[in-house]
């Protein structure tokens, strides 16, 4: 808690501070409840995965008790390598603590969520939004319950969406004044991102991209396009010099993903729905992009979780109707910004309708959208309309210009 007060006091101006700190502390408190009531009891029987890093990091940090500490693990690779980030902070824990502490890393996935809330407070007042609507943002993302679930134990899908968001604030901060730093921080989150969920790292190098070559006025335009060129011989020039090992990758985890195995195996657990696709992860786009936006459906059977999981979509129906709203004046006020966010979040909500077959699954992944797309609806709810200046007139910004 110590480092969440210290870190809430250098993230904001004093007055501000007073108001986050109880806000954040309650939502780090919640989660330590929630993970030694709900989720370690399996009281909704959610999730499972946790349980595969906690066994990866507990491996770990024996191998460094024997064998000293090092980038290396007993492990085998193709298990350890997409969750590396993630099980060596836990194995860190691990090892400091002398033994399991899931508890420990708990605490360290809460002040994740915390930090996240923080970044998403300073990203809705870049993006335009007034003080008032980016508190309200970060209370709601404090307290979102799936969030609050998925970042309740050694998930990673606290670091995926802190990795994420961070990633997408620093392209928009750039487009908005660019600093050299923020490039160099954008490249090493989105190296941690490669080793969280790496497909992910190529969903946010776009908009990263576009924000390092953002600029004002019609030039904005030319900017896109020679942009997504230099995005696509990018991504030729890192599978030819790394002889295919980080595009292949990428690619394979897509390919599995896309399945027609992977996709019956996930609808085959609680909560799964198939789709009359014809075995083409391409078919059915139309209601496949529905369930993925939208569900659960209030009509929907399914697990206690996902029955819990429909208040939660009530609110998000009305974030989708306010960021409507706020992608509106956006539009008409600073475009390089809107189109930086749905380069975000168009490609990423298709490539996860290709893979949905599993509305508990794809609560989860849809996380960082959802966070993504509720900036909008901050602009909408703010009483002052966005204006260019807005980065200036924040107090305090995680990166000075």
């Amino acid at each position: 808690m110590i480092t969440l007060v210290v870190l809430v006091s250098v993230s904001f101006d004093k007055q501000t501070a007073w108001r986050v700190l109880p806000v954040l502390l309650a939502a780090f408190v919640v989660r330590l409840v929630v993970h030694l009531a709900v989720v370690r009891p399996d009281a909704v029987g959610y999730g499972g995965d946790h349980l595969g890093y906690e066994v990866m990091s507990l491996e770990t940090a024996a191998f460094w008790q024997r064998e000293g500490l090092q980038f290396a693990t007993s492990v085998p690779a193709e298990r350890f390598d997409s969750v590396a980030l993630p099980c060596y902070v836990f194995a860190i824990v691990i090892y400091l603590c002398g033994g399991p502490a899931a508890l420990a890393c708990t605490a360290v996935v809460a002040l994740i969520a915390c930090a996240l809330c923080i970044v998403m407070y300073r990203f809705a007042r870049v993006v335009g939004a007034d003080e008032r609507a980016a508190f309200v943002l970060l209370a709601v993302t404090a307290f979102s319950p799936m969030f609050v679930l998925c970042t309740s134990d050694m998930f990673k899908d606290g670091f995926n969406a802190f990795l994420v968001v961070s990633c997408l604030y620093l392209a928009v901060s750039n487009a908005r004044r660019f600093d050299l730093r923020k490039p160099l921080m954008t490249l090493s989150l989105l190296w941690a991102l490669w080793n969280v969920r790496a497909y992910m790292m190529f969903m946010c190098g776009a908009p990263a991209l576009l924000g390092v070559m953002g600029s004002r006025g019609a030039a904005f335009t030319r900017t896109l396009v020679v942009s997504a060129g230099l995005l696509v011989s990018g991504l030729f020039f890192f599978g030819y010099v790394d002889g295919g090992g980080v595009m292949e990758t990428a690619l394979d985890q897509l390919e599995f993903a896309q399945s027609e195995v992977a996709r019956r195996s996930y609808a085959s657990q609680g909560s799964g729905v198939l789709f009359d696709d014809s075995g083409s992860a391409w078919g059915s786009m139309i209601p496949k992009l529905l369930y993925t936006l939208l569900a659960p459906f209030p009509w929907a059977e399914g697990s206690a979780t996902l029955q819990l999981g429909k208040i939660e979509m009530l609110l998000w129906y009305f974030m989708l109707y306010s960021s409507v709203r706020g992608a509106r004046l956006l539009w008409r006020q600073d475009r390089r910004v809107l189109l930086i966010l749905l380069l975000f979040i168009v490609p990423s909500t298709i490539a996860y309708a290709t893979t949905v077959a599993n509305v508990g699954l794809i609560f989860r992944q849809r996380i960082p959208i959802v966070m993504i797309t509720s900036l909008l609806a901050a602009v909408a709810w703010s009483r002052r309309r966005p204006s260019p200046d807005t980065e200036e007139a924040a107090p305090r910004p995680l990166t000075h210009a």
